[in-house]
């Protein structure tokens, strides 16, 4: 079935142009691990007490919609937020933008203490936790979504199914003024996302074994698909969202959407192909190019906000503890010209080759001759510094991690030690610490 016209890289551009906002606004999408406690298990889909029938119940108790998949329910929406299900049943909360961490906070706690009684009834525990504890991909189902079927057969890293499967985290998402204003917030943003991997490493014990990976999560990432995953570009002085773009355009498509089914395309034609010849009779349209973007997996996405991704899920306060770092630099001119000077020793090189470190090391691993947990303290206080600055109270927020980061750990390091000592390796001692 053909468009009327014929799409043009600069509807693609204005995609982008029109998220340019005057507005300071966060958004957080939150992922937990569904796990029943009295087997340690993952909870599976469709049994009698599965996420499928958590969803339901939670719907007709609350008054939410149906969001679904070839009548599968997926997920949940009411108004402008949604509670939806990853690849592994991972649930996420998806939390429109507001001004203040206060009102984002205030939503998370008031979804959870609704949905906390049917958890209950379910003996379901969400755990704020980056990898699965005990249940490997191996014996984890994927959903009934069409898309993840085609996505678990093409993505070819060694790690891409514990990723699907087994893996949950917490993305944050930020605002942009100008073209400008949002590539010098893309470029820190990308060069803080490795430290914010090793300050929240929080994925050390899968499969019920101590990995020797303070983040497992940020590893199977590492190992998914190089196509699509990583730095976009060199995060150089020269970027645009031109030039986002090309890197969109030139990664293998996976599949397209038509007529409510999914047409399989598994990286025969990248999408500037796709602009030029069709495929198979298909013509591209503006949708087509935005399921390609959001199958285009970077530690920045790059919509009409940014989409700040590679961060293991947390808890105890420390979810909150991501979007007030971001918040603190990403909107104040000062405070990113420091964070700029705090890089300028670094390139691309160091960023990228911390990339690989800090999933095994953490705050403890080195950029130059710098170890990450010294960075780490000058990132929060440039932070706190700008939030105090704002006077909105929200420096509060950082002492959640600054209670790990001053002491130059991460959650990781905490997990592990009490695991080789207290909890005597009893993975169900884990699932009660993280739920």
């Amino acid at each position: 079935m053909q468009t009327a016209h014929k799409l043009g890289k600069e509807e693609i551009l204005n995609l982008f142009k029109d998220g340019c906002k005057n507005s300071c606004q966060i958004g957080m999408e939150y992922e937990r691990l569904p796990i029943f406690p009295v087997t340690s298990r993952a909870v599976d889909y469709g049994s009698e007490f599965g996420i499928c029938n958590f969803l339901r119940n939670f719907a007709r108790e609350e008054n939410w919609d149906y969001i679904t998949d070839d009548y599968n329910i997926i997920g949940l929406k009411q108004e402008h937020d949604t509670i939806t299900l990853e690849p592994g049943c991972q649930v996420e909360l998806s939390i429109k933008p507001e001004n203040t961490i206060h009102e984002i906070k205030n939503k998370i706690e008031s979804l959870d203490k609704k949905m906390s009684p049917i958890l209950d009834k379910f003996n379901i525990s969400l755990l704020n936790y980056g990898v699965s504890p005990l249940s490997t991909h191996k014996s984890i189902n994927l959903i009934p979504k069409k898309r993840y079927k085609l996505m678990a057969k093409y993505l070819w890293g060694i790690l891409s199914d514990v990723m699907m499967r087994e893996t949950a985290g917490v993305q944050c998402c930020i605002d942009f003024e100008s073209e400008e204003d949002a590539v010098k917030k893309f470029k820190i943003a990308n060069k803080l996302t490795p430290f914010m991997t090793a300050m929240f490493a929080n994925s050390p014990i899968r499969g019920g074994v101590e990995t020797g990976y303070k983040s497992f999560r940020a590893l199977s990432w590492l190992n998914t698909d190089n196509d699509r995953c990583g730095f976009v570009g060199q995060i150089d002085d020269r970027f645009s969202f031109e030039e986002y773009v090309d890197y969109v355009l030139e990664t293998p498509m996976i599949f397209i959407n038509r007529d409510d089914d999914v047409v399989p395309i598994n990286g025969k034609i990248n999408f500037a192909e796709f602009m030029q010849n069709g495929y198979e009779g298909f013509e591209p349209d503006i949708q087509d190019f935005e399921l390609h973007s959001n199958l285009y997996f970077p530690e920045v996405r790059m919509r009409n906000f940014l989409e700040i991704r590679n961060h293991d899920c947390v808890g105890k306060g420390l979810q909150y503890s991501i979007l007030a770092i971001y918040k603190g630099i990403l909107y104040n001119n000062s405070a990113i010209a420091e964070i700029e000077e705090l890089f300028a020793p670094f390139d691309y090189r160091d960023f990228s080759e911390l990339r690989y470190n800090v999933v095994k090391s953490a705050m403890n691993a080195k950029i130059g001759r710098f170890y990450v947990k010294d960075i780490a303290k000058e990132i929060l206080y440039i932070a706190e510094k700008s939030l105090i600055e704002a006077d909105l109270d929200e420096e509060k927020y950082l002492d959640a991690i600054k209670e790990y980061a001053l002491a130059g750990i991460c959650p990781a390091d905490v997990i592990i030690r009490n695991w080789n000592g207290i909890w005597n390796r009893d993975v169900k001692k884990l699932i009660k610490y993280v739920s």
